[in-house]
């Protein structure tokens, strides 16, 4: 068997938050990782879909960032925005 030639290896220490909620277009089952990679920004995971992406502040602000990443309607991402500038 091959040796693997790893990029990185680490274990780190994250605090998750557990959240859902019920907002007036959908259902939000979500992971909010917080480590010390990703610059600052918050490793969120939506358990309904199965989809995450790594947000800051400034993705909040980006047109189409969580319609794209979680594929969801404009309406379900600015509900999603909302609920995320408080965390975030």
């Amino acid at each position: 068997m091959e040796d693997r030639f790893y990029l990185y290896n680490d274990v780190v220490d994250t605090k998750t938050r557990f959240i859902s909620f019920m907002g007036e277009e959908s259902r939000y089952d979500l992971a909010i990782t917080t480590t010390d990679r990703f610059y600052g920004k918050k490793l969120v995971l939506n358990m309904q879909s199965n989809r995450f992406a790594i947000i800051g502040p400034d993705d909040l602000e980006e047109e189409g960032y969580l319609e794209h990443a979680f594929q969801l309607s404009e309406a379900e991402a600015e509900e999603l925005s909302h609920f995320l500038m408080e965390i975030v």
